[in-house]
């Protein structure tokens, strides 16, 4: 019984923006990735993914603008 409450848990936003960095940066835990799987939503994965993907490249593209900017 216990084991089933365990995978109809969701995980929580802090959980999820966790999940999506590691899984960025390739350091997934398997203990995580089966909870993610088990329990999670696809969607709110693939959510988490597309923005943290357009922060990063957006956020890239200010660097370079800056640094560019500062060069002369």
């Amino acid at each position: 019984m216990e084991d089933n409450n365990k995978k109809a848990k969701k995980p929580n936003f802090g959980q999820v923006v966790v999940s999506t960095l590691a899984a960025a940066i390739g350091v997934q835990s398997d203990k995580n990735r089966e909870r993610d799987f088990q329990s999670g939503s696809i969607m709110t994965y693939v959510i988490a993914g597309v923005v943290f993907t357009a922060v990063f490249v957006i956020g890239l593209a200010l660097i370079v603008k800056i640094v560019l900017g500062n060069m002369g």
